[in-house]
């Protein structure tokens, strides 16, 4: 059944961001990730459309031309870019990325190895996010500074893998 795997599927992700947000100081952020997804606007979208090989937000996209999971998700957590795009600074109604606090970039970062993981399986590498992200580069409505942080760590976990990017996290991003 759908919603047992669906289940199953969002329950492995928050699990694996909450341990890799344990391992550089995050709890607070690793218990209440993702709370969300548990709740029937986003559930129900999961069950539907899981393919447990991708999210199903973009199945229920490719549908309706929107994903209302997706815009009731990232409008709650803040570890999602997109909940911090607003008008610019400068007025007018262009929007822009605004800087995210480094904890929420953390928490991004993670969330990015988690998916990988669970949607990648057995074949995951630790080059999957970096990937991942670079499909997208250019196209991500996100501070420079955000962005510029957020590959800056997925560079690094491709080259040196988790103990030390974590390690780095811990010590020398989430310290400043």
């Amino acid at each position: 059944m759908n919603a047992v795997r669906h289940f199953c599927t969002i329950t492995r992700h928050k699990i694996l961001v909450m341990k890799g947000c344990f391992r550089v100081g995050l709890y607070r952020q690793g218990i209440l990730h993702d709370l969300s997804k548990y709740g029937w606007t986003e559930f129900q979208v999961g069950c539907r459309y899981y393919q447990g090989t991708r999210s199903p937000n973009n199945a229920e996209r490719e549908e309706k031309g929107y994903s209302l999971a997706w815009l009731h998700h990232k409008g709650r957590n803040k570890h999602h870019y997109e909940y911090w795009i607003d008008y610019g600074p400068e007025g007018g109604a262009k929007m822009a990325g605004m800087k995210m606090p480094v904890k929420y970039v953390v928490e991004m970062f993670m969330d990015r190895i988690a998916a990988s993981k669970v949607y990648r399986g057995d074949a995951y590498t630790n080059r999957d996010p970096l990937e991942y992200f670079q499909k997208g580069k250019g196209e991500y409505l996100m501070h420079e500074e955000t962005e510029a942080l957020l590959e800056r760590l997925l560079v690094m976990l491709a080259e040196e893998g988790e103990k030390k990017t974590f390690s780095y996290v811990r010590k020398e991003v989430l310290k400043r």
